[in-house]
């Protein structure tokens, strides 16, 4: 689809409801850019790990604070993907921020006000010349208020573990349901009740929810959405 106009399409929403999927098929369609901010606060969270500054029974928040600028992330374009991979100080670390283990940590790193300050505005400066798609918790809130479309996307808990839970088994992983389906409520409480940047749907975003939706049904009401909003 080739447009002159060039909007910023945010899209909020709830873990594993499809929102990076769903960034990367409309960002390819229209041919915008697409940014996984989910991948940033997880690829923090790596680094993190990866220094022994965090795991499940301590966090040292400080460590991680003053460590902020040793951290350098960026996005590289891949061809054979079809869409941005994210490096970590010059490492691909892709394949290793998807763990259970990333994922049970994120929302701890992600409620610090630094660690927020320091990837919203990195993300900030991505969306100059707009014809950006990006996702996350608090895009249409925080990063982008003034975004031309903002999409909010939720389901249960329980459709949203079952789709983690299969992609998990389809990669090989090893794990149980029930772990899934905790992690998957868990992170829904630490996102909606930090104090900073919390996730909720801003004022004028439009809703979806794809609970009993398919890949296919949601990118077609998300893409009628944005069709609308570049023929204004």
């Amino acid at each position: 689809m080739s447009q002159s106009k060039k909007i910023i399409i945010a899209i909020d929403g709830y873990s594993s409801t499809g929102k990076s999927t769903l960034a990367k098929h409309l960002a390819k369609e229209i041919g915008y850019v697409y940014v996984d901010t989910g991948a940033m606060y997880r690829a923090v969270t790596y680094y993190a790990m990866k220094q022994g500054l965090i795991d499940m029974e301590h966090f040292d928040k400080e460590g991680l604070i003053s460590d902020l600028d040793n951290i350098d992330l960026r996005f590289e374009f891949s061809p054979e993907l079809g869409y941005a991979e994210i490096f970590l100080n010059d490492q691909n670390v892709e394949s290793y921020i998807r763990s259970i283990e990333v994922s049970n940590l994120v929302s701890k790193v992600a409620r610090i006000s630094q660690v927020r300050e320091k990837l919203v505005e990195q993300q900030q400066k991505m969306a100059l010349n707009k014809g950006i798609v990006m996702d996350g918790r608090d895009i249409g809130t925080i990063v982008f208020p003034q975004a031309e479309l903002k999409i909010f996307m939720t389901a249960s808990a329980e459709k949203r573990a079952q789709r983690r839970y299969k992609e998990m088994k389809d990669n090989g992983v090893q794990i149980e349901y029930d772990t899934v389906l905790e992690n998957v409520t868990s992170r829904d409480h630490l996102d909606t009740t930090r104090a900073d940047s919390p996730l909720v749907k801003a004022e004028d975003a439009v809703e979806i929810d794809n609970s009993n939706m398919t890949v296919e049904e949601t990118y077609a009401l998300a893409m009628g959405y944005v069709k609308d909003k570049l023929a204004e």
